[in-house]
């Protein structure tokens, strides 16, 4: 097994911690490189562009509305993390490198000083098909979905609220310069517990996920990676609007 250190790169939140530190229990110290995240401004504006004004505004009630159900479903969400013996915080002595950017030099200049065997990513921006060429190690990703057909944002929501409940679950995969593109490592499906929503769903797929998270950073250290044909078709998702929201928990109880 190659010795070299694992690079984990991600602009934070609390069930990206809980994946960290899973597997600094499976294989020690991992060296975490934290972006700044977009600005939520910059974030809409660009949406809009693409989506339209509309859409974006729809998105952002919904954006309101999952920070609104942190906070109220906080108790439910603290029981999650309990049940399933989660850290979602650093650990005291965590060695984090803050970088502005993923999608840039800093990245590179960082993955280069300290010689990683793998770069796992997991909430951080998209990286351009030139930075990836200059990381001279594999570069995987975990996503909240199973790919492809859950590719973007809220794979789990989307896969309860299209009624394809056998789909809740997340991906592994290597990463290309699309958006959850990349060749197909390892997926783990399970089912939501009483009570959980959309602000609780990424914490959900994250506890049940723990183990395909490890598996593959196994594979990239024994030089063993292997993608999967999943068979799937293909489809970029995005924030639901908050009517589509509102429409779908009042159809099927999917909130």
């Amino acid at each position: 097994m190659d010795r070299r250190p694992i690079v984990f790169v991600t602009e934070g939140g609390e069930h990206i911690w809980a994946i960290i530190n899973s597997l600094t229990d499976r294989f020690g110290p991992i060296s975490v490189v934290l972006e700044t995240p977009y600005s939520k401004r910059e974030l809409l504006v660009r949406r809009a562009r693409k989506l339209g004004r509309l859409s974006v505004i729809g998105q952002l009630g919904t954006m309101i509305l999952i920070r609104l159900g942190k906070s109220f479903f906080h108790g439910r969400i603290d029981q999650l993390i309990a049940q399933e013996n989660l850290e979602t915080e650093p650990r005291a002595g965590q060695e984090i490198v803050s970088i502005s950017s993923a999608n840039g030099p800093e990245l590179v200049e960082t993955v280069r000083r300290l010689e990683p065997a793998v770069v796992f990513l997991a909430g951080c921006r998209l990286l351009s098909a030139r930075i990836l060429a200059d990381i001279p190690c594999p570069v995987i990703n975990y996503h909240s979905g199973i790919n492809p057909k859950y590719r973007g944002m809220n794979g789990g929501y989307w896969a309860l609220a299209t009624g394809d409940t056998g789909n809740f679950g997340s991906t592994v995969h290597l990463v290309d310069a699309g958006v959850d593109t990349g060749a197909v490592l390892y997926q783990s499906r399970g089912m939501p517990g009483k009570g959980d929503t959309i602000a609780s769903y990424a914490m959900r797929q994250a506890a049940f996920s723990r183990d395909i998270c490890a598996r593959a950073v196994e594979d990239a250290l024994n030089g063993t990676l292997a993608p999967i044909d999943t068979g799937l078709p293909s489809r970029q998702w995005y924030h639901p609007t908050v009517w589509q929201y509102l429409w779908t928990g009042i159809r099927r109880d999917v909130w």
